[in-house]
């Protein structure tokens, strides 16, 4: 016994120094002093493995990719089926799967969003809604909000509030960032110039900020007034996870361009999309080929993300993720009061956002709540906060041992 521990240790030590030389030693570091020095050994449901047989409660979730639980059994069952039905198909062409599964996704979301372009990430779709945005409205402007993170490529990247991205010189020219939920400050910026107001209406990587419901109706109607389009990119909200299906839902607005995220296959296949208006697809009747990806559309992906449409017609987790996150919310603000680590809680349904002291503190929960089994990882925008995103089919069982392992954690910092 001991020896086969001994063996799994080395292996791990050796994958972790090739990580070193071969990828960042700085980011192996970063990961070890998250608690998260271990090898992952797949999962299953709202629960992850390491490769020494221990079991987390997945509250990462691959950044809430994972809404339907790890290897969701519906939907792998479908990948491996269609491996033996289709491939990835002709990426310009039309094919069944992507004329179905476009049918599916317009019917799921809400409103008079129809229009689909599919992408691989989360970046990609977000480059595709911009270049869409200024390529219909033939303006340059893009206008966003402080604290939003939209992905790592040449849009995405300079419409985020992302440490160090100043070392790669200029980015996208005519971003224009203004303070979130400041409706006077959005007024002074939109103008004839604007191509689009670009924002996640709630920002789950900076503490799950959210404004008031008379600040999204302000921004539509500037955008409306002067002829912008209104971009939402729900890649963590969409789908369930803050208890309806997609967070707009619950502001009242309709964007006119929607990024969803790799939650569309419940991380069964990389995919992503861009949903927009009938009246932008104008763009693309005009200029076809104007925006390519290869493995958009991948007709075994279109197989596999129906599948998961399947599924979250069936469930509905966003009724889950309502009832359950807040029962969460309740018995963890609870313990805000009581724990002086702990400054405040926030969130909708099952996203949810601990508030602490500093980054330091946020990183030490984090490397403690492994030992305790949960799996968590701090913000991305505010690295004060830590995220909890598990499975948006949890019961109480869960909802139980997520409380339980937050009171524990905070008892040893």
């Amino acid at each position: 016994m001991k020896k086969n521990i001994s063996t799994k240790q080395t292996d791990r030590d050796i994958l972790f120094a090739a990580a070193e030389k071969v990828f960042s030693k700085s980011l192996v570091d970063e990961i070890r002093g998250r608690g998260h020095g271990f090898l992952e050994a797949g999962g299953e449901g709202a629960y992850a493995f390491d490769t020494d047989g221990n079991r987390y409660l997945d509250c990462s979730s691959s950044a809430g990719t994972f809404n339907l639980g790890r290897k969701n059994r519906v939907i792998t069952a479908r990948l491996k089926k269609a491996l033996f039905e289709t491939d990835q198909g002709n990426f310009v062409m039309p094919s069944e799967e992507k004329a179905m599964l476009a049918r599916r996704i317009a019917e799921f979301v809400p409103g008079n969003l129809s229009c689909v372009l599919f992408g691989v990430t989360r970046g990609e779709s977000m480059e595709a809604a911009c270049k869409l945005a200024r390529g219909f409205t033939n303006r340059p402007g893009l206008i966003t909000v402080s604290g939003g993170c939209y992905g790592e490529s040449g849009f995405a990247l300079s419409l985020s509030e992302r440490q160090g991205k100043e070392q790669f010189g200029g980015l996208i020219p005519e971003v224009t960032v203004v303070p979130f939920g400041d409706a006077q400050a959005a007024e002074s910026a939109i103008g004839n110039r604007t191509a689009a107001f670009v924002m996640e209406p709630i920002q789950a990587e900076n503490g799950c900020r959210v404004a008031d419901r008379e600040y999204y109706a302000r921004v539509r109607s500037l955008c409306d007034r002067h002829g912008a389009k209104l971009i939402f990119d729900e890649t963590q909200s969409g789908f369930g996870r803050t208890g309806t299906r997609f967070f707009f839902e619950q502001t009242g607005v309709e964007p006119d361009i929607l990024i969803v995220g790799e939650a569309l296959t419940s991380g069964v296949f990389p995919m992503t999309a861009m949903i927009f208006t009938p009246e932008l697809k104008q763009f693309f009747d005009e200029h076809p080929l104007i925006h390519l990806c290869t493995f958009g559309g991948h007709d075994l992906g279109c197989r596999v993300a129906m599948a998961a449409l399947d599924e979250y017609d069936r469930e509905s987790p966003w009724i889950n993720a309502r009832e359950t996150g807040e029962g969460l919310l309740k018995r963890l603000g609870r313990l805000a009061g009581k724990k002086r680590a702990l400054k405040s809680i926030a969130g909708r349904g099952l996203l949810v956002s601990l508030k602490f002291a500093s980054g330091e503190v946020a990183r030490a929960f984090c490397a403690r709540a492994a030992g305790h089994g949960l799996m968590v990882e701090t913000g991305r925008v505010d690295g004060s906060c830590v995220l909890l995103r598990p499975s948006l089919l949890i019961g109480k069982e869960e909802e139980s041992f997520i409380a339980d392992a937050v009171k524990k954690t905070l008892g040893d910092l």
